[in-house]
């Protein structure tokens, strides 16, 4: 790791755990920050998201990304990016890696039915439920709940797209134990994971529309940002036919946005004045970001994989029936908790909201081929697009 910079969090001013942990040192000599990245690593949750929507649901391609594989790129976008500003590598990717494990089952369509699911029992947020599930649905410890990450881990967590200023329950339930201090900003380490997570699935989602069929280069070229990369590669390999010129036109544009947003922030941290990470919190503004250029471009980008990709009819289709089956099994579960696995049943609480939480809990630790599963044993046939 290169030389930290004044203003990245370092693991030995960290302000600790919530449980203590005498004897860690016997499991190795990591620090705090790496200690929660394998935490992480060797979670169960993690190793679901193999198997969980990344924009393809319940995919039967081998090549598309699942939030598996895309947790990893962002890891390895963030580190690049927090090398090149002396920040600290490992908190970093911890929080690339660790930023989607509160996603359910189908992306954002199990979200959506999740949310109406609890509809006045506190809704549902898959970042809320990210702390959730590292600070009490994990257990692998045998005196407390969680994964015991640091302050500075579930801090990065919780605010890496800005100041949180209305919690919902989980994330309140978390600040309450923790004092995450919601109201401000998170270190640069987190703010260089969420920046990291728009350049990954900018990029990479529009590798797998094109795999998928669902996009074309000359759709993709309306994008200002596109057409420029695209231009740019058709020049250097003016011999190659289209398709061999995918993987270069998302690599360089990968590379413009990450160079882009290296040399703004670098240029916003002068300005500030920061000197330390406690600076950085009190800033008042975010200062990891983009250009006004490449901002401008990059909401275009979006713009055109919403319209394009995200709300194609046959995702459109995918999302409808994720939407039924969630639906169908919360349900199912909620009428009849006897249909919960042993483990879940025997810890099921006998009031509202808690009851319903509980089930959404085991729902949206689902992957999607579990989910699938559990709906035909619990409810009945479902019939699925083609493709799902």
């Amino acid at each position: 790791m290169s030389e930290l910079a004044p203003w990245a969090s370092r693991p030995e001013r960290s302000r600790g755990r919530l449980h203590e942990e005498p004897g860690a040192a016997e499991r190795g000599p990591r620090d705090a920050f790496q200690r929660d990245r394998d935490r992480i690593i060797h979670s169960i949750s993690f190793r679901r998201l193999r198997h969980k929507t990344q924009v393809f649901m319940a995919p039967d391609g081998d090549h598309f990304r699942v939030r598996l594989t895309h947790s990893i790129e962002v890891a390895q976008i963030g580190r690049t990016i927090a090398r090149a500003l002396g920040l600290n590598e490992d908190l970093t990717e911890a929080l690339c890696l660790a930023h989607d494990i509160g996603h359910p089952p189908f992306g954002h369509a199990g979200e959506d039915a999740l949310e109406r699911a609890l509809e006045g029992r506190g809704g549902f947020d898959h970042n809320g439920h990210t702390l959730r599930t590292l600070m009490t649905l994990e257990r692998p410890y045998p005196r407390y709940a969680g994964l015991n990450l640091t302050w500075e881990a579930l801090e990065g967590l919780a605010k890496h797209n800005g100041p949180v200023l209305a919690p919902e329950w989980a994330l309140a339930e978390v600040d309450a134990q923790t004092g995450l201090e919601l109201s401000s900003y998170a270190s640069l380490e987190a703010q260089v994971a969420a920046l990291a997570d728009d350049i990954a699935y900018d990029n990479h989602d529009i590798d797998d529309g094109l795999r998928a069929g669902l996009l074309t280069v000359d759709q993709l070229c309306a994008v200002p940002l596109v057409a420029r990369g695209w231009a740019r590669a058709r020049a250097a390999f003016a011999d190659l036919d289209d398709e061999r010129l995918h993987g270069e036109v998302i690599r360089s544009q990968i590379g413009a946005m990450v160079n882009d947003l290296i040399a703004e922030t670098r240029g916003r941290i002068a300005a500030s004045g920061v000197r330390s990470v406690e600076d950085v919190r009190d800033a008042g503004r975010a200062l990891v970001g983009f250009s006004d250029q490449m901002a401008a471009d990059e909401r275009a980008l979006k713009a055109f994989m919403y319209a394009n990709l995200y709300h194609h009819p046959r995702q459109l289709a995918a999302a409808a029936a994720a939407d039924r089956l969630i639906d169908g099994l919360f349900a199912a579960y909620h009428a009849d908790p006897a249909l919960l696995p042993d483990e879940w049943r025997v810890r099921l609480p006998d009031a509202e909201p808690h009851l319903s939480r509980h089930i959404a809990d085991f729902i949206a630790g689902m992957t999607d081929r579990y989910a699938i599963s559990r709906y035909r044993e619990v409810v009945g046939p479902i019939d699925l697009p083609d493709g799902f």
